[in-house]
């Protein structure tokens, strides 16, 4: 295709102008808090919440758990004041958004300061930022459009009938602009659009390169914590008061887990046209990387397949959202909360009891293969503390060899010589001060035994399966020289109470409570009586 534009001439065929707006975000519901804080701040939905908590418990915002859009008179007027006063006339656009959330509780107002002409306010810095996010939101919700020249430009050649296009806008205006433009979930989508010179039509144009590129189709994203919040919201699932507990939720029972992964590179061409040569350079790709997305875990796939198979009718997922409209429906006065529960806990009861009958616990067992050593059979199932490989059955005879499965591996993908391998571990790598390196992989994750005590490897640095001994020997010494560190001063009058050096500096331990230390006393130089007198003057914890 590129040989035909070899000796080609270029000219502009036609330019089409036409204005466009871009309108304003409303101000902060619940979930765009927790969207646009994740997507611009990075913090977690439940990270968000405690801020906005605390924000608010100190009188600097409204209410932070609503799917009201509204704003009250007075918030209006302070608006309108502010953005006069800060950037004139001209961007002063007064708007009521309307919620659109079927089912949605208006009893609050949304998100915003409670003092609109405080662009900052002391705290912490996350307190700062997230402030400063919900400023910027409502001031942005009641300023002027943002004017726009979109631009498209088809430019021809006289060797085909091919048409090359370009777009781009022109910012006439920036209204809104000048404070505040919402985040994409889609990280790869460009806010910005191309800027275009002034060109006319039949201008010639000289051609400077021309670029054909392999492109590949990608999986769909996986979800983040503010896309899965909209998916939720989009869904009825939940309320305001209910993404961020149960997103935490979901994470804390290992059902899902939060973490990145690596990508994989594969070959993806590029042919260039330049200089009057045609040019095919290959190079290297990179496809599959995720960041801080959610996925779901073995325990999690499980859990979600038996609750598929027994409770189909509760896993639908109009039933929460019928749920909450019925609540709705309660809170009004139009409905009988016990005719209600009546109704959905007699079906339910019988569906419990009839799934505790007949269905075993489920484990998720996947057969791989045969071991060609014991030719026995190899399965991989959830055990008590995690997914494990499984050689041979239980039985009388001889009991069934089982193996923990790494971290990255599942039970859903892994192959029968990826299990295999893990019946290599524990395995001797050498000796050190005369006793065995032992490598194993345990509860915790995979291990290094010395001395019969454990040293854990590191995550994402450290492979169970090719770890040298001198890596090992380095592991140990670390941790050595770590509880030596840790160990600041003992009292042999009062066994048990111990100076030690924590993760937030050194703090005073005993009968399982820990006491901090003032500011102004060196740790190595406290008495014991000294610490009695810490202990004693420490202030009691909240409930």
């Amino acid at each position: 295709m590129l040989e035909s534009f070899l000796e080609a001439q270029f000219q502009v065929a036609d330019i089409k102008k036409k204005p466009a707006k871009k309108s304003p975000s409303p101000p902060f519901i619940t979930s765009t808090l927790q969207q646009e804080a994740s997507r611009k701040l990075g913090y977690s939905v439940a990270q968000t919440m405690a801020i906005a908590q605390r924000l608010y418990e100190a009188g600097k915002i409204t209410y932070m758990r609503t799917d009201s859009l509204n704003l009250s008179d007075s918030a209006l007027k302070a608006s309108a004041e502010a953005i006069t006063k800060q950037y004139g006339e001209k961007y002063l656009k007064t708007r009521k958004f309307k919620t659109k959330t079927k089912g949605a509780q208006e009893a609050h107002e949304a998100i915003r300061p409670s003092y609109l002409n405080q662009t900052n306010v002391e705290g912490s810095r996350q307190e700062q930022k997230l402030y400063e996010l919900i400023w910027k939101r409502t001031i942005a919700s009641q300023m002027s459009d943002a004017l726009l020249e979109k631009t498209s430009i088809n430019i021809q050649n006289n060797k085909n009938s091919e048409l090359f296009i370009a777009t781009g806008e022109v910012i006439k205006f920036d209204g809104f602009l000048k404070v505040y433009l919402e985040s994409r979930d889609d990280e790869n989508e460009d806010e910005t659009k191309t800027l275009l010179p002034e060109l006319k039509v039949s201008q010639s144009l000289d051609m400077e390169k021309i670029c054909a590129e392999q492109k590949y189709s990608n999986s769909p994203p996986r979800y983040t914590e503010a896309s899965l919040v909209r998916k939720l919201e989009e869904q009825g699932i939940g309320r305001p008061s209910t993404y961020a507990p149960t997103i935490s939720t979901i994470q804390n029972r290992e059902y899902v887990i939060k973490e990145d992964r690596d990508g994989k590179t594969r070959d993806a061409k590029e042919i260039k046209l330049i200089d009057g040569k045609i040019k095919t350079i290959t190079k290297k790709e990179k496809y599959g990387y995720e960041k801080s997305k959610i996925f779901p875990t073995d325990i999690g796939l499980i859990v979600n397949d038996f609750l598929e198979q027994h409770f189909k009718n509760i896993m639908d997922y109009n039933f929460t959202a019928s749920v909450e409209e019925e609540f709705d429906n309660i809170a009004q006065g139009s409905k009988v909360w016990t005719d209600m529960l009546d109704r959905f806990y007699k079906p339910f009861h019988a569906v419990v009891t009839k799934t505790a009958e007949v269905s075993e616990r489920a484990r998720g067992e996947r057969v791989l293969g045969t071991d060609p050593k014991s030719e026995k059979p190899v399965l991989v199932k959830i055990g008590r503390y995690g997914p494990i490989a499984q050689i041979g059955e239980v039985s009388e005879d001889e009991k069934p060899k089982f193996a923990s499965l790494l971290k990255g591996q599942s039970i859903e993908t892994i192959t029968l010589e990826e299990a295999l391998e893990l019946f290599k571990l524990p395995r001797t790598i050498g000796e050190y001060e005369n006793k065995e390196l032992v490598i194993g992989v345990g509860r915790f994750g995979p291990y290094v035994r010395h001395d019969s005590k454990f040293f854990s490897l590191k995550k994402g640095i450290d492979d169970p399966m090719t770890i040298e001994p001198a890596r090992a020997v380095e592991l140990i010494e670390e941790k050595r020289l770590q509880d030596k560190n840790k160990n600041i001063k003992k009292f042999a009058e009062m066994p048990g109470l111990e100076v030690l050096n924590g993760r937030y500096g050194p703090y005073i331990t005993y009968e399982k409570k820990n006491y901090k230390i003032p500011k102004g006393k060196k740790p190595e130089e406290l008495s014991l009586d000294d610490c009695k007198e810490i202990m004693k003057n420490a202030p009691k914890k909240k409930k």
